[in-house]
C-alpha cells in the first residue's frame, strides 16, 4: 500500500482526487470503475491514506502513526467490507460491516472510510441497503466503490456517487515501469505490454510469473520448428500444448503476436517494431519463406481455434487442424 505517486498513468485520477482534498471538497461516496487489476485498489489506497494522514497534505507522508497502520492494513478507520460468499455481496454484509457500524465516530482519525471491492456483486438488496447510507451519511463517512461496471448498479447509486473512469495506461510508461521496478529485460517487457493492453496490475502479473515465461518458451519453441516437424511428430506436440490447456488463450496470444510480427518484418523489413527481437533471426528466416496470404490464414486459423474451444469442441481435433494449418501455410 503506497501512494499518489507510486501509481502509474491515472494522472487525471490522481488529480481530481488531490484537488478535493487540497480544497476540502471530498465526496462521500466515490465509484471507481475499471477492468480487473487497473489499479482502481491503489488509488483507493492512497486516497484513503492521504485522507487520515496526520501531516493533511495531499499525498501519504508514510511516516506518521496512521500512515503506518495503513501499510499494514490495520488502521481502524479504513475499513474493508468483506463478502462472506465468493460471489456475492449480500445485504447482510452491508448491514453489518457498514449500515450498523458508520454511526460509531471515527476512533482517531478526521475520516471514516468503507472501501467496498468487486462492488458489482451487491444484489439489489445490498445496494437499497448502502443507498440508504449514501443518501444520508455521517459528515466523516466516506464510501470507495470498486467496481469492473458500473452499469451494474442501480442509477439512484450512480447519481449520489463521483464516478472515476479509470483509462488504460499508455504502453511506454507501462514498459518503462517494467523495466526500472522489476529489472525485466526490453524484450520481455515488450511482451508482457502487448498482453497486458493498457492494465498495469496484468502486465506485473506475467512480468513476475514463472509460469508465463515458461509457456512463452514452449510455444516459440513449437513455432520455430513447426514447419519441419513430420505429420506424426504433430500428435507430440498437441501433447505437449495440452499441458497448458488451462491457458491456451495466453498461448494463442503468443502465437498470434509471432505472426504478427513475421507479417511486421516482412511488410517492413524493420525489426524495431517487433515484439520478439530476441528471436529477429527465426522471425526474418519465417518472414522470407512465407506468403502474406499464408500468414493471414494462419492468423484466421487462430482465430477460428479459439471459438471453436470456448464452443467445446474437442481440444486435440482443434489443435491438430490449427497445426496442419500452419504447417500448411
Amino acid at each position: 500500500m503506497g501512494g499518489f505517486k507510486d501509481i502509474i498513468g491515472h494522472e487525471q485520477v490522481i488529480e481530481h482526487l488531490q484537488n478535493a482534498i487540497k480544497m476540502d471538497k471530498v465526496s462521500h461516496a466515490y465509484i471507481f470503475n475499471g477492468p480487473d487489476k487497473s489499479g482502481k485498489k491503489m488509488l483507493a489506497e492512497a486516497f484513503a491514506m492521504t485522507l487520515q494522514c496526520e501531516k493533511k497534505g495531499t499525498e501519504p507522508c508514510m511516516e506518521c502513526h496512521s500512515c503506518k497502520q495503513a501499510v499494514n492494513h490495520n488502521q481502524p478507520d479504513i475499513i474493508y467490507v468483506q463478502h462472506e460468499k465468493p460471489n456475492t455481496l449480500s445485504v447482510d454484509d452491508i448491514r453489518e460491516q457498514l449500515n450498523k457500524d458508520i454511526d460509531v465516530k471515527p476512533y482517531a482519525s478526521p475520516y471514516k472510510i468503507y472501501i467496498i471491492d468487486e462492488a458489482e456483486k451487491m444484489n439489489v438488496q445490498a445496494q437499497n441497503a448502502l443507498l440508504k447510507t449514501i443518501e444520508e451519511p455521517p459528515a466523516y463517512a466516506v464510501i470507495l466503490l470498486l467496481t469492473t461496471n458500473a452499469e451494474a448498479f442501480l442509477p439512484t447509486i450512480n447519481s449520489r456517487c463521483v464516478t472515476l473512469n479509470l483509462k488504460v495506461v499508455p504502453d511506454p510508461l507501462i514498459r518503462k515501469f517494467l523495466m526500472e521496478k522489476y529489472a525485466v529485460p526490453d524484450y520481455q517487457a515488450d511482451i508482457c505490454v502487448s498482453f497486458a493492453q493498457g492494465n498495469v496490475g496484468k502486465a506485473i502479473t506475467l512480468a513476475s510469473s514463472e509460469d508465463f515465461n515458461e509457456l512463452k518458451s514452449a510455444a516459440v519453441q513449437l513455432m520455430k520448428r513447426i514447419k519441419d516437424i513430420d505429420l506424426y511428430e504433430l500428435q507430440e506436440a498437441v501433447k505437449q500444448i495440452s499441458e497448458y490447456k488451462l491457458q491456451i488463450n495466453d498461448y494463442f496470444d503468443i502465437m498470434m503476436i509471432w505472426y504478427r510480427d513475421i507479417l511486421l518484418y516482412k511488410a517492413t523489413m524493420d525489426v524495431n517494431g517487433l515484439i520478439f527481437k530476441d528471436e529477429v533471426y527465426d522471425i526474418k528466416k519465417q518472414a522470407s519463406k512465407s506468403s502474406y496470404s499464408g500468414i493471414e490464414t494462419i492468423l484466421e486459423a487462430l482465430e477460428k481455434a479459439k471459438l471453436r474451444l470456448n464452443a467445446n469442441v474437442n481440444f486435440d481435433l482443434v489443435m491438430e487442424l490449427l497445426l496442419l494449418t500452419i504447417k500448411e501455410n
